[in-house]
């Protein structure tokens, strides 16, 4: 825990915005996450077949309490409020877990940051993560509670090593489960201009910390919460996608633009909700969904001897109905190659469309003016770009001042021909004309 004053002048507001989407692979969205002007909260169900989005939405309703307005609350106030409310979710969790036997062993993350006006008290279990994003730096402000984790500690391997191994998503503390919760608790003191980010591992564990801070530092709150999770679906994300983000701005500073006033509940939290609103009816789907839409299945599990010593959260070893749902998976191989032969064949058909069309122009042909004498142009009579789409093609001896002036008014505008024949025809037209216009006039001189 940081040194802090006992209380703090409540000299900032939360500016906020959430979303949570279940991604191009699950079938159904086990995160849970809230946001409103004192708390920011993001929870990750685990447990598969044991419904972990039952989990997650049972510890945001007992998180979600803390959403109250601090009072003058001291730091250590304020870790006592954050650690009382882990504790009750996970006590809540076996109590359901007691009640229905087909909840034994749903567990679930949880991140926490709970605001007073000047500072965040921060309480983490699990791979959930919270950011501090500050003067164009990232810093990350919560350390995982998993295997890989401690690897990563000992020095045993990197983090990019730990983005693909095999037992990355083995979790070694969670709300919920046998014995007691042990939440990391610490305070963070805020600035004006301070963004932080509450996020699942459906986008940290395909986002490294540059492109993290690349997106958070553009746009709204609510820009960076929606780009983050198309960004985690692009990169290969298996998994659901939650992303909370919070600005902390002056008090006094007016609402922005499509700021949200009131607070936001997203993901298993809100769909849990809108069911028992609707009586039963009606689930949210993907926002970012694409072509791989549906029910993708559940694996059957397949037993493995597992030591004695690892934690009570790792029950199979790697595969059982919540593995199959983690599945380990490499990121996707020549994503590069990819979306360079896509570039390669929208400018084929582009190139395509313009060749046809250049083709088609040059059999189109009008009759106009140059220099005050009628010429047969070959194009299209328009400028695109400043560029002109035609070049003269025959010119002929015919002087519009020899025309009468309807006839050159409408050479002057262009007339337009689908073929040569027609339009040399109509320049014999008018050479006529001009003849017979110049005896007529010539007659009556004399």
């Amino acid at each position: 825990m940081t040194d802090t004053p006992a209380t703090a002048p409540t000299s900032l507001r939360l500016r906020f915005a959430a979303i949570s989407d279940v991604g191009r692979v699950r079938k159904d969205n086990q995160d849970s996450g809230y946001v409103g002007p004192w708390l920011v909260a993001v929870c990750d169900g685990v447990g598969g077949a044991a419904r972990g989005d039952i989990a997650s939405s049972t510890a945001i309703g007992q998180l979600r309490r803390l959403d109250v307005p601090p009072d003058g609350a001291s730091p250590d106030d304020l870790l006592t409020k954050v650690a009382g409310a882990l504790h009750r979710a996970h006590d809540r969790i076996n109590e359901l877990a007691e009640q229905d036997p087909a909840l034994d062993g749903t567990s679930t993350t949880a991140t926490v940051a709970l605001f007073d006006g000047a500072r965040v008290a921060m309480g983490h279990v699990g791979d959930s993560r919270a950011y501090l994003y500050r003067a164009g730096e990232i810093t990350r402000l919560t350390s995982d509670h998993t295997f890989v984790q401690t690897l990563i500690d000992e020095g045993r391997i990197t983090e990019e090593e730990a983005r693909v191994h095999p037992h990355r998503n083995l979790i070694l503390n969670a709300l919920g489960g046998p014995g007691d919760v042990e939440p990391d608790l610490f305070v963070i003191e805020l600035t004006a201009g301070d963004r932080l980010l509450l996020c699942s591992d459906g986008a940290s564990g395909v986002l490294d910390d540059h492109r993290l801070a690349d997106i958070l530092a553009t746009g709204s709150p609510e820009f960076a919460s929606v780009e983050l999770v198309r960004a985690s679906l692009e990169a290969g994300s298996s998994d659901n996608v939650t992303c909370l983000v919070a600005d902390a701005v002056d008090a006094g500073d007016p609402p922005a633009p499509g700021e949200a006033a009131e607070p936001l509940l997203v993901g298993a939290a809100a769909e849990r909700r809108l069911h028992r609103q609707r009586g039963g009816m009606g689930a949210m789907g993907s926002l970012f969904r694409g072509h791989r839409s549906g029910d993708t299945g559940e694996l059957e599990p397949v037993q493995a001897d597992i030591p004695d010593d690892l934690p009570y959260a790792i029950t199979a070893d790697p595969i059982d109905p919540e593995e199959a749902r983690y599945a380990p998976r490499p990121p996707r191989r020549f994503v590069w190659l990819k979306r360079l032969l896509a570039l390669v064949l929208v400018t084929g058909l582009v190139w395509i469309g313009l060749a046809a069309a250049w083709s088609w122009s040059q059999d189109q042909y009008f009759v106009g003016e140059e220099d005050g004498t009628v010429v047969i142009f070959r194009g299209i009579n328009t400028e695109l770009a400043g560029f002109s789409l035609s070049e003269p093609y025959e010119r002929s001896d015919v002087r519009l001042d020899r025309l009468g002036e309807i006839e050159a008014d409408r050479v002057r505008e262009g007339i337009a021909y689908d073929n040569l024949a027609d339009a040399e025809q109509k320049v014999r037209d008018l050479a006529a004309r001009q003849s017979v216009e110049t005896d007529t006039g010539t007659g009556g001189a004399g």
